[in-house]
C-alpha cells in the first residue's frame, strides 16, 4: 500500500509523462491548422471528463455560481494553450519546455496583485534569477526568429493566472468541472477557425490528434490528484523530468540538440522555481508553528 506522498509522486510522474506525449503530438501536428488541433484537444478532453463526473451530478454537472471566474480562467487558459501550440511548432522542444518552467515566477508576481500576498527578498531574488534564465534562453535581438520566443513567455503568463484562478475556484468547485469548462471553451473557440480551412485526417492521424485531448485531460486530472495526495513543494521537482523527455524525444524524432545557452538558462529557471517552492514550504511550516504556539 502506497503512502500519500508516494501516491502524489506517482500521479505527478504520470502527469509529466502524459503532458510530454501531448507536446510531442502537438509538435508533430504542424501540417494541421492550429484551430483543428484545438478542436481535438477540446472535444476529446470533454469526452474524457464525462467519464469522471460523479453519477449524482450527471443531471446538473454544469451548474456553477462562479461563472465569471470560470470565464477568466478559460480565457487565460486559451491564450496560454494557443501560445504553447505555436511555440511547439516553431521552436525546439527542449527550448519551449525550458521557458515554460518560468510559470511559477509570474505566479509569484500575480499573487502580489491578485491575492495580496507578501513577497520577501528570497522570492524576489528567485524572480530575478528566473528572468535572467529566460533572457539567456531567448537571446533578445533583432532576428525575426526571436518573435517565436515570445509565445512560451505568453504561455507562462497565461498559465500563471490560471493557477491563481484555479486556486480561487477550487475552494468551491470540483476539479473536473473546472477542467470540463476549459475543454468546452477550447472546442467552441476552434469552431471559429473552420473558415480558414481544416484538413481531413486519415485514420492514423485522427487517432493521434484525438490523443492530444485524451492525454491533456488525463494529465490535468493526474496533476490535480498529485497535489491532492502530496504537498506541492514535494512533487513539483518531478516536473523537471519534462526537460529530460524533451531533450531525448527532440533528438530522436526531430534531431534537435539543445544548445549550451538553453541548458544554462533552463538551469537558472529551475533554480528560481525551486527557491520559490522551498520558500512556500518554509512559510507553511512557520505559519503552522505560530498557529500551534498560539
Amino acid at each position: 500500500m502506497l503512502s500519500k506522498n508516494q501516491l502524489g509522486f506517482l500521479f505527478m510522474f504520470m502527469s509529466v509523462c502524459a503532458f510530454s506525449v501531448m507536446d510531442i503530438i502537438v509538435k508533430w501536428s504542424v501540417d494541421y491548422p492550429i484551430g483543428q488541433v484545438l478542436f481535438f484537444r477540446g472535444f476529446f478532453g470533454i469526452v474524457f471528463y464525462l467519464f469522471v463526473i460523479p453519477r449524482d451530478r450527471l443531471h446538473n454537472f454544469y451548474v456553477t455560481k462562479r461563472a465569471r471566474l470560470h470565464f477568466l480562467r478559460c480565457l487565460s487558459g486559451l491564450i496560454a494553450l494557443i501560445s504553447i501550440f505555436i511555440a511547439l511548432r516553431s521552436l525546439p522542444l527542449a527550448t519551449v519546455v525550458s521557458i515554460s518552467f518560468a510559470a511559477p515566477i509570474f505566479t509569484t508576481i500575480f499573487s502580489i496583485f491578485l491575492l495580496s500576498e507578501k513577497v520577501g527578498l528570497y522570492r524576489w531574488l528567485a524572480v530575478l534569477v528566473g528572468f535572467v534564465g529566460i533572457i539567456v534562453i531567448t537571446e533578445p535581438g533583432i532576428s525575426s526568429l526571436n518573435i517565436y520566443y515570445v509565445f512560451p513567455i505568453i504561455f507562462c503568463i497565461g498559465l500563471s493566472y490560471v493557477a491563481i484562478a484555479i486556486r480561487q475556484l477550487s475552494t468551491s468547485e470540483p476539479v473536473w468541472l473546472i477542467s470540463f469548462y476549459f475543454s468546452l471553451s477550447i472546442m467552441l473557440l476552434s469552431f471559429f477557425t473552420i473558415p480558414q480551412g481544416w484538413i481531413m485526417p486519415d485514420f492514423n492521424d485522427f487517432l493521434l490528434l484525438s490523443m492530444i485531448g485524451i492525454f491533456g485531460g488525463v494529465a490535468n486530472l493526474w496533476l490535480s490528484q498529485s497535489y491532492k495526495y502530496s504537498e506541492v513543494s514535494l512533487v513539483t521537482p518531478l516536473k523537471y523530468l519534462a526537460l529530460v523527455f524533451a531533450i531525448i524525444f527532440g533528438y530522436l524524432i526531430w534531431g534537435e540538440i539543445p544548445t549550451l545557452k538553453t541548458l544554462f538558462g533552463a538551469s537558472l529557471v529551475i533554480i528560481s522555481t525551486m527557491i520559490i517552492f522551498r520558500r512556500e514550504i518554509y512559510k507553511k511550516k512557520t505559519f503552522a508553528s505560530e498557529k500551534f504556539n498560539d
